[in-house]
């Protein structure tokens, strides 16, 4: 039986070739609604522009020996670009020397999740990473001018607010789509409070075989829903809108080094890794985000 070489703490450094760094950006994916309602697209490292239809064609009836009816389709370009985006880890050596196997498989775990956490972010609310600043993408969903708020006319009830962000779309000039919803897990009880027409609660919940995931996913009103912690900001609980108008993608693999003598930023104060016999683990990756109509989407929020 062939044995494993034990892994050291200079296994961390290097560059993480894309089908290995898979798992990590798939990890991520399971943890963001963004990157759950909207299309993933290949991505190269200087970018790359997408076709979007501005205007559609049309067809008519012609009669016999009569002048075809002629159309124009608009076509455009969204360009979409990608941004490094970097999370670090910070560990005692003894324990990465105890198992860095298994600090390996947990590094994943939490990388995965900063990556996901900072992609919302960005998105929904054009944020930094860690909440703070802007995103360096050129439009977010933030930018909508569209806002449903809740609770803002007397006698209606979030059932009656959820169609009415609807109406905004579906009833708009000009008509847009409703495919999915993005809604913050802090907004769950209002929509398990509220029941649809069938009496049922208004958030139809997938089930779980196992543990209840943090991006948990289920239908209201008959689209797509998922829910996370990372969607709210401030009044703002949701979006509604059409998700095929927005696309993301990653370049390549993750870059990752290791230090244990640099001084990193903890809780806002200056730490040196070699005074506290800490590692520091650095990963870099790269998403890119583009959304061809802003207004294609719904901001929801309370008063």
């Amino acid at each position: 039986m062939a044995i494993t070489a034990a892994r050291k703490l200079s296994d961390f450094n290097g560059f993480i070739k894309p089908e290995l760094a898979g798992p990590i950006f798939d990890e991520a994916a399971k943890g963001s609604a963004a990157m759950a309602l909207i299309r993933k697209v290949p991505l190269g490292a200087s970018g790359q522009a997408f076709p979007i239809v501005t205007s559609k064609p049309t067809a008519n009836w012609t009669a016999e020996g009569t002048k075809k009816h002629t159309t124009e389709a608009g076509l455009g370009l969204v360009k979409m670009k990608p941004e490094k985006l970097t999370a670090i880890a910070v560990a005692s050596q003894e324990v990465i020397r105890a198992n860095p196997g298994g600090y390996s498989e947990t590094l994943k775990a939490l990388l995965a999740e900063a990556f996901a956490r900072a992609f919302d972010l960005a998105v929904f609310h054009n944020k930094g990473g860690d909440g703070n600043g802007t995103s360096p993408f050129e439009t977010t969903l933030a930018a909508t001018t569209k806002t449903l708020t809740l609770g803002n006319v007397a006698g209606t009830n979030t059932y009656d607010d959820i169609v009415k962000a609807m109406a905004l779309n579906l009833q708009g000039t000009p008509k847009k789509k409703v495919t999915g919803f993005a809604f913050d897990t802090g907004f769950e009880i209002d929509l398990l409070n509220t029941k649809d027409t069938t009496g049922k609660p208004l958030f139809a919940e997938a089930a779980y075989t196992g543990t209840v995931p943090a991006l948990r996913s289920g239908s209201v009103l008959g689209r797509a829903t998922y829910m996370h912690e990372n969607v709210g900001d401030g009044k703002t609980v949701g979006f509604a809108g059409d998700w095929t108008k927005a696309a993301w993608g990653t370049v390549g693999g993750i870059t990752m080094d290791i230090s244990t003598e640099a001084t990193v930023t903890i809780n806002g104060e200056l730490v040196s890794l070699y005074e506290n016999n800490l590692v520091a683990v650095r990963a870099e990756a790269e998403y890119g985000f583009t959304v061809a109509d802003k207004d294609a989407f719904v901001k929801i929020a309370r008063k």
